[in-house]
């Protein structure tokens, strides 16, 4: 799935991976030895993350169930714990510097309708 920032409708993503599970939230980004660009990964449920285990800086974007971004770090080292994000449900992570800081608190990320689906309920 792709995703986007509105206002402006920017491309943020042209691959984004769901990890809907307990095991592909568990394992996330450790191991991997990048996250290429235009690449992300989206956790779901997630209210918080670290980069524990990690080789590469992340950008990430927490988001609340209607995709409204809550909170944004941006260039997120290895070995270090996030913030508690309360109301967050989606956090997007992005390969580190990716934002240049387009995504602000306030703005609304749009996902495909795969995303749409887990939201709504809505079949295709």
């Amino acid at each position: 799935m792709q995703c986007s920032v509105r206002p402006g409708g920017q491309l943020i993503a042209k691959r984004v991976e769901m990890a809907d599970t307990f095991f592909k939230r568990l394992i996330g980004l450790m191991g991997r030895k990048n996250l290429p660009a235009g690449e992300g990964l989206l956790l779901a449920p997630c209210v918080q993350i670290h980069t524990c285990f990690m080789r590469f800086a992340i950008d990430a974007v927490f988001c609340d169930k209607s995709g409204r971004v809550l909170y944004v770090k941006e260039n997120m080292k290895p070995w270090r714990w996030g913030r508690f994000v309360r109301g967050g449900y989606y956090t997007l992570e992005l390969p580190g510097g990716s934002l240049g800081g387009r995504v602000r608190a306030g703005d609304e990320i749009i996902f495909a309708d795969h995303f749409n689906q887990l939201t709504t309920g809505a079949e295709k």
